[in-house]
This record gives C-alpha cells, sequence and structure tokens, in this order.
C-alpha cells in the first residue's frame, strides 16, 4: 500500500469510529479554529512552558546558507527545534523564531545546510545563537556539494537541502526542506544535547 492509500485507509477507519473520529467525550459541536487575539492571555504561561517542554532533550544543530552576494557573509543560526519529516520523499523540518535576523537570508538564499553537532561544540552553538557578530569568524567549514552552504567541520552529520515550504506556526516559522545530499561525518563522537536549559552530552 502507498502513502496515499495508506492516508486513505486511516480515514476511512477514523469515519468508522462512534462520532466518525471525534475526540471521545461529551457529543456538542467542535470549537472555533482561530488565533489569539492581542487582547487575550495566552491560555498557558510562557514560563512554565519552557519549563515543561525543557524536559524534552533535543539535539542541536546550525543551519547555514551560502552568501548571497560576492564578499557578503554566508548565514547562520542555532537551532534545536529539528526534525526529520518524510522519507519519500526526502523532507526534513525546522522551526525559526519570526523574529529572526538570519531567516530571512536564508530564505532568499532558497537553501540551507543543517549541521548536527556534536558533544564538545557548545561553544559553537553558543557562537551561532548569538546576533550582530561574525559567527563564522575562526570557524572553519567547507561548502555543501549541491547548495554550497556551509558544511561546518567536525559535526556529526550534515543535510544539504532546497527550501521546500514555509509554514506559519504561532510565533515560529515552519520551513521544510528536501534534501539534495547528506552525510555523517564524525560517527566515534556522540551527539550534543540540549535538555533543561543546558547542553549535556549524549
Amino acid at each position: 500500500m502507498g502513502h496515499a492509500g495508506a492516508a486513505a485507509a486511516a480515514v476511512r477507519y477514523l469515519r468508522a469510529l462512534p462520532g466518525g473520529g471525534a475526540a471521545v467525550g461529551p457529543p456538542g459541536p467542535r470549537p472555533e479554529l482561530r488565533c489569539v487575539r492581542d487582547d487575550e492571555c495566552v491560555p498557558v504561561d510562557q514560563a512554565v512552558f519552557r519549563q515543561v517542554l525543557g524536559n524534552f532533550a533535543s539535539g542541536v544543530t546550525v543551519v547555514t546558507a551560502p552568501a548571497l552576494t560576492e564578499g557578503a557573509a554566508p548565514a547562520g543560526f542555532a537551532c534545536q527545534s529539528f526534525s526529520s519529516l518524510s522519507l519519500d520523499p526526502p523532507l526534513i523540518v525546522f522551526m525559526v523564531a519570526r523574529t529572526s535576523t538570519t531567516w530571512p537570508r536564508i530564505a532568499r538564499a532558497g537553501v540551507f545546510c543543517v549541521n548536527v553537532l556534536a558533544e564538545g561544540q557548545s561553544d559553537l552553538c553558543r557562537a551561532f545563537a548569538r546576533s550582530g557578530t561574525d559567527k563564522f569568524a575562526g570557524v572553519p567549514y567547507d561548502a555543501a556539494p549541491v547548495t554550497g552552504s556551509p558544511r561546518l567541520t567536525g559535526t556529526l552529520a550534515w543535510v544539504d537541502c532546497t527550501v521546500q515550504a514555509v509554514h506559519t506556526g504561532g510565533d515560529h516559522l515552519i520551513v521544510v526542506g528536501r534534501v539534495d545530499a547528506l552525510g555523517a561525518t564524525n560517527g566515534e563522537s556522540g551527539p550534543l544535547l540540549f535538555h533543561r536549559g543546558r547542553f549535556v552530552s549524549g
């Protein structure tokens, strides 16, 4: 069964459930889908949200893009919100804050490379988390094979991508990338992880 067939089977199954696949509970109209207005309070305290979600350990990456013009610097930022998305076609996804000053440069380039950081690269992550500095100063890298985006030296893996789609997600953007090339470069090291507000080794 292909992807379309599997999706259709899932829909048929959900429709066959009591209530046509609606959530279990008292019957009633589904809530209206809408955005929270500026004059409303958010339903969850942001500090509590960060504290609770911080219990989920995540890998750490640096997303890079080539310079837009000759003589200009490439772009890059530290990113925890990264995941594989699809095997066929090969897609990955990362999330970036709408307020990011680096994202517009990556968007204009239309391509990027995800560099998966290894343990011991926390200083590299901190450098790419800063703004208003030359993030690539003293950082060795070469060009990813398809897009030419910076491929940082010493990382665990790299994923060379073209921007496939961008979706809104609250105060972030959800960026889907089509994988053009990828590879693992440092198999003996463990990953750099972020857990409860600090770096830990995998």
